[in-house]
């Protein structure tokens, strides 16, 4: 029944090619990337000529949240530059390229968010924060002598140098992080001025979103992101001042963009309802064309070679994670480099989803990816609506492990793109606003609803599950639309955000506020939305799943865990330690991903057994109470809803 692949060797099938961008070397002999397979991430290098690769680094440390920033070569080969937790904290290291160790560039002791190579290859200009907000700093190669060159409660970040290394392009974000200047400044220090302002384009990521200002070859453009036309589209802007355009105007969302060694065309990436295809078109305006139509797939991080004659980019699918390939400019001709499917075998054995649409309540179209189970019988086959995180992002062609392993146990599982999803127009993003537990429940509801419709499913037995934002909504599935599901599971979910407001960290109080609004005037709006002030009406079983150990972390489960226990509520209970919130390395999420199943199969399949003996141990942090089905946890000091100090809680 189902793919046969084992949990291990579902999550053992990593990208080969990683997720940060490629690059390519000055001499045009290799291209650089980041790959973690076999363990941690480690800079590697393929030869296009003959598909040599060759691992360039041992112990590079923790570069995986950096993802938008890759490896970068000096501009006369002889290091990789790379953002590197290995003494800690995040830093700049230099790595040979004729192998050897690396060394550590920078001493800030603090975040790096993005930095650039000067032309001449004597400096990097970077982003930290070790002052609070984020400034630029010069930092010279190769002795590391530091320079901070802007001093403001702003952030200024990703920052971009001239061809002729005068000048300084970042980006410096509003208090609000949803407007953006572009703010050219004299490398050698002094005031900067804004050439662009784009406003109303909310940055999660405190600029990541909006990304590098990309300059030109002939230092007289640079290329920058935009919502002003509805879409999340590509446009370029003259740095002396001016109107900008869009280089390929598009209802879709553009990113990667890069420019070809001469200046005359631009490769970027545009998604169609998750299917990310790679284009180029001319600098000065003209019809794009479509180089890589990946039919199922996603491109990222297209990077021009030297000679402008191929681009080299990461490819994943739906059956094979993110791989290295090149293709020529010329013809579209192909290579595949890296294979992250290696051993033989597996990729036949995965489920090809289907891409379906239906009808939400309000008669919204709400896409969705299906995946359907083999070896069931009939309309015997229970189903799963997955709800993604964000709640701005979207389910795409990519590879979905967790969700193969549930196909592989019988279940017809259902990704939706409900309201708030990114990649439908930023007036399909904004239907949520405000309306947290709303309308998108009611696209979650109308996924259970499409599910019982089709005929392998048993219509009876339909569960409901997701991790951070799908959490939250499997909270609000519970609290909030008693009895529609036969069972959920919230995995670092989140049901009190009065609550969250007063513990996260900025980058969720800065989400928080832009969806919901500002307390104390929007307080009502934050309860609305809070499924842990429901919980008195819920019936539907509820497993409450996060991680913990690492950092102070969040108390948002045991929280809901114990208002479901004062109301006498269903409730399974387990937290996976050595974890933040989120629940990330292996042996945890092959231990999470079997609780899952075996609550599932119990609640969904009526199969007779449950968790192991630990899904209901004493919660030492909760001074020995014991968590259960019973009134124990009641006796606990505090309420639902009660305010607890600040914390930093990592995602």
């Amino acid at each position: 029944m189902g793919t046969g692949l084992s949990v291990e060797r579902l999550l053992a099938l990593q990208p080969f090619g990683g997720t940060e961008p490629p690059r390519w070397m000055p001499d045009g002999a290799s291209i650089v990337f980041v790959s973690g397979l076999g363990g941690a991430p480690e800079l590697w290098a393929a030869r296009p000529a003959d598909g040599l690769l060759s691992r360039l680094t041992t112990g590079l440390g923790g570069v995986g949240h950096l993802a938008t920033f890759g490896p970068q070569p000096s501009p006369d080969g002889s290091a990789i530059a790379t953002i590197s937790a290995k003494s800690g904290a995040d830093e700049l290291w230099l790595w040979p390229t004729d192998g050897g160790e690396g060394t550590q560039l920078t001493h800030l002791g603090a975040r790096i968010e993005a930095f650039s190579w000067s032309p001449d290859g004597r400096w990097i200009v970077a982003a930290s924060n070790c002052f609070g907000a984020f400034d630029l700093y010069r930092v010279a190669v190769p002795d590391g002598a530091t320079t901070r060159l802007t001093r403001g409660s702003r952030n200024d970040v990703y920052p971009t140098v001239t061809p002729d290394g005068r000048t300084i392009l970042s980006v410096r974000l509003n208090d609000a992080w949803t407007d953006h200047e572009v703010v050219a400044l004299p490398s050698a220090g002094g005031e900067g001025r804004v050439v662009l302002r784009d406003e109303d384009f909310f940055d999660y990521h405190y600029g990541r979103s909006f990304g590098y200002p990309l300059i030109a070859p002939d230092g007289r453009h640079f290329l920058f992101r935009s919502q002003r036309s509805g879409w999340t589209n590509i446009w370029v802007a003259p740095i002396d001042g001016g109107e900008p355009r869009q280089i390929a105007a598009a209802a879709a969302d553009q990113d990667s963009a890069a420019w070809s060694p001469d200046g005359g065309a631009i490769a970027y990436c545009e998604n169609h309802n998750g299917t990310v295809e790679l284009c180029v078109v001319p600098a000065d305006g003209g019809e794009p064309k479509i180089l890589v139509a990946p039919g199922d797939g996603v491109c990222v991080g297209p990077a021009w070679s030297p000679d402008g004659a191929t681009i080299a980019h990461l490819l994943g699918t739906t059956t094979a994670p993110n791989d290295l390939w090149t293709v020529r400019v010329a013809d579209g001709a192909r290579r595949q480099l890296t294979d992250s499917m290696y051993g033989g075998g597996a990729r036949a054995r995965l489920t090809v989803p289907e891409k379906v649409t239906y009808r939400s309540s309000d008669d919204l179209e709400i896409p969705a990816y299906l995946y359907r189970p083999t070896g069931v019988e009939a309309g015997r086959s229970p189903g799963i609506v997955w709800v993604h995180g964000g709640p701005t992002a979207q389910f795409m062609d990519t590879f979905q492990p967790q969700v193969e392993f549930f196909v592989g146990c019988g279940y017809t599982v259902l990704l939706p793109n409900i309201r708030g999803s990114s990649g439908y127009g930023r007036a399909f993003e904004a239907l949520n606003d405000r309306d947290w537990g709303g309308g998108d429940l009611r696209d979650v509801i109308a996924g259970a609803d499409f599910l019982k419709t089709l005929p392998g499913v048993d219509g009876d037995r339909i569960g409901v599950t997701g991790t951070s934002y799908g959490g939250i909504m499997s909270m609000m599935a519970v609290a909030f639309a008693p009895g529609v599901f036969g069972a959920a599971i919230a995995c670092s979910g989140y049901g009190d955000f009065v609550h969250m407001l007063g513990e996260q960290e900025l980058r969720h109080i800065k989400l928080l506020e832009y969806e919901l609004g500002r307390l104390p005037e929007d307080e009502a709006v934050y309860r609305r939305a809070s499924a842990i002030y429901r919980v008195a009406d819920a019936t539907t079983p509820c497993f409450i799943l996060h991680g913990e150990g690492r950092y102070p972390g969040s108390s948002a489960s045991v929280d809901f865990a114990l208002a479901l226990e004062a109301h006498y509520k269903p409730f399974w209970y387990k937290a996976y330690p050595g974890e933040t919130y989120y629940v990330a390395s292996a042996a945890n999420v092959r231990e999470q991903l079997r609780d899952m199943a075996a609550f599932f199969d119990f609640y969904l399949k009526g199969v007779p057994h449950g968790l192991p003996d630990d899904a209901t141990r004493p919660l030492t942090h909760l001074s020995g109470v014991r968590m259960g089905r019973g009134p124990s946890l009641a006796a606990r000091g505090g309420t639902a809803g009660t305010r607890h100090p600040p914390r930093d809680v990592a995602n």
